[in-house]
């Protein structure tokens, strides 16, 4: 972790849910399967406790929240923030990039089949695992994702813009390492003194 910060993904917090046996695990299974939004009132309950740690303390990084303009304004009572960092990408790069993406079963460590395999196929590096594909990353449910995505993403930016400084990071080619747009971004939280 480069800025010694956690990286909170509220989709990894609802897969993690998900996998549990429990009526709380299989409603958001049920989100998942369909590529439909988690609602509000569970979303924001979750963040709610994961941001009360003590390792959020000195900062975090959120990763798919909020979406919504509610999901926003409750973000504005829980915690100061600090900029916003906007992937512009085109579609067909996302569906390309996130339906090659393969996870371990045992460690979590991620793969991409196409752009950073694994030296055995279907077998992680790091711990020897077996690799598989997340149930939402088809094409199609990715497709069902970033239909919703772009509906809620063009009022949040306008509820953003003017408040909270930007950090943009745009790409038209499917071959850009990921160690570029990461680079990009750092540069930008450095000029804001972020990092």
């Amino acid at each position: 972790m480069k800025l010694g910060i956690p990286a909170i993904a509220t989709g990894d917090m609802f897969r993690n849910i998900s996998k549990k046996d429990s009526k709380f695990g299989q409603e958001i299974m049920k989100y998942i399967k369909n590529g439909e939004l988690v609602p509000d009132a569970i979303v924001i309950n979750v963040l709610r406790k994961r941001l009360s740690r003590d390792d959020c303390r000195r900062g975090f990084i959120l990763d798919g929240y909020p979406r919504t303009i509610k999901q926003a304004k409750v973000l504005e009572g829980l915690a100061e923030i600090n900029a916003i960092i906007l992937l512009q990408v085109p579609e067909w790069i996302v569906i390309e990039r996130l339906s090659s993406r393969r996870i371990c079963r045992t460690c979590g460590e991620v793969y991409n089949i196409r752009f950073l395999r694994p030296k055995k196929k279907g077998t992680c590096d790091k711990c020897g695992g077996v690799l598989y594909q997340r149930i939402d990353d088809s094409p199609k449910v990715i497709g069902e994702r970033l239909t919703i995505y772009e509906k809620n993403m063009e009022p949040l930016l306008a509820f953003y813009n003017g408040k909270v400084p930007f950090i943009k990071y745009s790409s038209n080619s499917i071959d850009t390492p990921p160690g570029v747009a990461v680079a990009e971004i750092l540069q930008g939280l450095k000029k804001l003194k972020l990092s």
